[in-house]
């Protein structure tokens, strides 16, 4: 029987919410300081406003708890399922007051586009947002990829006993050590690590293009958090076609990869254990597939008039492809390209990509290749079962951190999961052609929300009927939660809000 939220719950639920605000407002001050340093006074004067308003709410509710209870696995799931909007209609403040935007509606799209690291956005004459924004947009994509939980554990927010459910209800059950809080950590050094290397990397290539060095070192420090946690914002309008470098794109490529691969995976590559990523499923599943993906839209695109010709194809075609299957969202063709002189058979293969995404328990988002892996070991088991006398008994094996069974719990969850997001690719899809736009567009438009992919078709614009808009934060929001959370969630208020049924006594 499904339990109802007590009074005592909501309170502890509220208290960290309360606690993750006053989070998202020590983040704040990341663009606060910037914009004062570049004597951005407007935009500081936005950021102190939030910071104040964002700790008066967070305080008020960190207030609600009564005791230090530990967290019961609904509780996890309410915190985690809440955490993404409420945190999303905080950071939206800021935004909004930009003059940016045309609506909160259209700046609260961007805010859980980031947070989501969805990287779709409804932004207006970004070439001139200030250096205070742009910071804030990425922190928000760091804070979002990496995961709000993970994020909080790995400095303690939460305290150490709070670590495992909270941990668990983000989608993940793998620790790259025993702790929690270390395995977060650990994580957090990992991405530190990475994203400075490629900021020194990207610093010197805008350099080296002509750019003055405060600018360039800003713009490689965000295009470094935007491919590294698979976010997708770009500084500048153009994305990465701005740059026009093709050794820019290169390195872009390889950081969307290293964040497309689970940390679990990166973890085991540091400790010297390299054969572990090559045996490992996921990554003989993401080889596959992303080479068969390029050959597709390769020969997709050959007849194309947007490539002249096999090198200007292989470099943004494989780009593109990278992009999606990252689900990145970062571009190198402009939107319109993408509708009008891209082959219909690309168009909708890039989609697919997009629908797949990169590894589980990395940034990336989509269906996960590891739950496709599965699936596929799945059949193949059933494929021996059927073939095997009937005394056999089938075991298929599959690498994965180690060798493991396929069981049927392990095939039940990636199976749910896959039609979750199957369903919600159609079911968004066919809002938007009620919508008025056309099929082809509009299922691009459903798996680029539910994938947390970015790449969008132009439904996506600012002003967007509010309905769809609203529709597509929902998508987004379902997708990083990978629906179970949210479907724990959902059932959980939705048994809350129900009358109760009298008992007849005689």
């Amino acid at each position: 029987m499904l339990q109802r939220f007590s009074l005592l719950d909501l309170r502890i639920i509220g208290h960290y919410l309360g606690t993750l605000i006053v989070f998202s407002a020590v983040m704040m001050a990341v663009p606060f300081v910037t914009a004062l340093v570049f004597q951005e006074w407007e935009p500081a004067a936005r950021y102190f406003y939030s910071i104040g308003i964002a700790l008066v709410v967070g305080e008020a509710l960190r207030f609600l708890k009564v005791s230090p209870a530990r967290l019961t696995r609904q509780q996890a799931f309410a915190v985690t399922g809440f955490a993404w909007i409420v945190l999303a209609f905080v950071c939206t403040i800021p935004l909004y007051l930009s003059g940016h935007y045309l609506s909160y509606m259209d700046a609260l799209f961007d805010g859980v586009s980031a947070l989501t690291t969805t990287g779709a956005s409804v932004i207006i004459d970004l070439n001139h947002l200030s250096y205070a924004d742009n910071m804030f947009r990425f922190m928000m994509h760091l804070l979002g990829g990496l995961g709000l939980i993970v994020v909080a554990l790995s400095i303690g927010v939460f305290g150490k006993r709070m670590g495992s459910a909270l941990y668990t209800s983000e989608g993940r059950s793998e620790h790259v050590v025993p702790n929690v809080v270390q395995t977060t950590q650990l994580i957090a050094r990992m991405t530190a690590v990475i994203i400075a290397i490629a900021t020194v990397m990207l610093g010197l290539m805008c350099l080296f293009s002509g750019m003055e060095p405060v600018r360039a070192m800003l713009q490689a420090f965000w295009l470094a958090i935007t491919t590294f946690v698979t976010g997708g914002f770009s500084p500048m309008s153009l994305s990465v076609s701005y740059y026009h470098s093709s050794t820019l794109e290169f390195v872009l490529m390889v950081l969307m990869i290293l964040g497309s691969i689970s940390f679990v995976i990166h973890a085991e590559v540091w400790k010297g254990r390299i054969g572990m990523f090559f045996r490992d499923l996921e990554t003989r599943t993401m080889v596959l597939w992303v080479a068969l993906m390029v050959v597709v839209v390769t020969a997709a695109c050959a007849g194309s008039t947007l490539f002249s010709d096999l090198p200007a194809l292989l470099r943004r075609g494989l780009f593109m492809v990278i992009s999606a299957f990252t689900t990145t969202g970062l571009q190198v063709i402009t939107t319109n390209q993408l509708t009008t002189v891209l082959t219909s058979g690309a168009f909708l293969t890039l989609a697919l990509v997009m629908a797949i995404g990169g590894g589980a328990g990395s940034t990336a988002g989509g269906i996960k290749l590891y739950r496709i892996g599965i699936i596929c070991k799945s059949i193949v088991q059933t494929i021996k079962e059927a073939l095997a006398p009937d005394s056999a008994r089938v075991v298929v094996d599959y690498n994965h951190v180690g060798r493991r069974i396929l069981t049927p719990e392990v095939v039940k969850s990636a199976m749910t999961v896959t039609l979750f997001y199957v369903a919600t690719y159609v079911i968004g899809a066919l809002v938007g052609i009620a919508h008025g736009y056309e099929a082809t567009t509009a299922v691009f438009e459903s798996v680029a929300m539910t994938s947390n992919g970015g790449i969008v078709t132009g439904i996506v614009t600012p002003g967007m009927p509010w309905s769809l808009e609203t529709f597509y934060i929902f998508q987004m929001w379902a997708g990083r939660l990978e629906f179970i959370a949210l479907v724990a969630l959902i059932v959980e208020v939705a048994a809350s809000v129900a009358p109760r049924r009298k008992v007849r006594t005689r």
